[in-house]
């Protein structure tokens, strides 16, 4: 089966993250008023195929502990979807945590 892998990676709290400070404040600049606490990330898109959601999850685990984030300055969330192709319309989220510890991982809307 095939799905689609997004990984969302972006600096752990307290990591300084002087870009989105930038950005912030030219959005304060630009009359955007309220627009607070702006973090900086990176997203990876990719297929893979697997016999189901869990072993993609991993697989993208895998490619992202080994290459996509940093674990000692970075937090990371994989999420694997069937494809289109897929008949499966179920969606599985897991967060990849470094042996440091946790943190919980915030969406904004």
């Amino acid at each position: 089966m095939r799905f689609e892998i997004l990984v969302e990676v972006r600096l752990r709290p307290g990591v300084a993250d002087p870009e989105g400070s930038t950005i912030e404040r030219a959005l304060s600049a630009l009359g955007f008023k309220g627009v607070e606490h702006l973090r900086v990330g990176k997203a990876f898109r990719f297929e893979v195929d697997a016999p189901d959601e869990a072993s993609a999850v991993a697989l993208g685990s895998e490619v992202t502990d080994r290459l996509l984030a940093n674990p000692v300055i970075e937090e990371s969330e994989v999420t694997a979807r069937p494809t289109s192709k897929s008949t499966s319309k179920t969606r599985h989220t897991t967060r990849v945590e470094p042996m440091t510890g946790s943190t919980s991982l915030g969406k904004s809307g």
